[in-house]
């Protein structure tokens, strides 16, 4: 059962990218970067393969996978630059932030300035999630929107890279594809399990 619902996971971004090209690749990213966790482990390297096969270029992957994080971003920061701080410690919970969450970003924010939501763009699972906090702390726009973009961008480069040369040995690996794929959707439900159960504890502890 998961395994089919895994495998129908990878089949619709595998269709979307496919269907849609570059602006396939745009609407998936946007999608993670809205506090839904569509793993970019599975968008992007899937679009690096299409890369080998002149679909659209490795620039232009990378480029729509950022962009896509910029515009999944806006709604996200949006809702916490106007709900702020108090709406969020009522309502947080519905979005699994919780108080701690806040002054674990106050920290990093007090710590590191603006290049925290940098360098947060290119760590698994908490960048589908920074947005949020970053508009309840009120991030001044251009700069969050400009590190937004520009860690968006060397992550999805990362990623198109890795499914390139994944790409480059096709034949090889064929037979293991799409296996690769489900364990890539495997371990980014096993992150978002943790991630969820360690905010779920923090909720009852709030």
């Amino acid at each position: 059962m998961i395994n089919e619902i895994i495998m129908s996971v990878v089949s619709w971004i595998q269709q979307v990218i496919t269907d849609m090209g570059a602006w396939g690749v745009a609407l998936l990213m946007a999608i993670e970067s809205c506090n839904i966790p569509l793993p970019s482990e599975a968008i992007l390297p899937f679009a690096g393969y299409l890369v080998t096969k002149g679909v659209f270029s490795i620039h232009t992957a990378a480029f729509y996978g950022a962009i896509g994080c910029v515009l999944g971003s806006i709604p996200s920061y949006y809702l916490g630059y106007f709900g702020g701080r108090k709406f969020i410690e009522k309502y947080g919970k519905y979005f699994l932030i919780s108080k701690h969450d806040l002054e674990i970003a106050d920290k990093w924010v007090d710590k590191y300035g603006d290049w925290s939501f940098f360098i947060c763009r290119m760590l698994p699972v908490v960048r589908t999630f920074i947005s949020l906090p970053a508009g309840i702390l009120k991030a001044r726009k251009r700069t969050f929107f400009l590190f937004t973009f520009v860690g968006s961008l060397i992550w999805s480069y990362l990623l198109v890279y890795v499914g390139v040369k994944l790409g480059e040995n096709t034949e090889a690996l064929k037979h293991i594809w799409h296996k690769f794929d489900a364990l890539i959707i495997v371990i980014c439900l096993i992150l978002g399990a943790i991630y969820i159960y360690h905010h779920v504890k923090n909720l009852k502890n709030s």
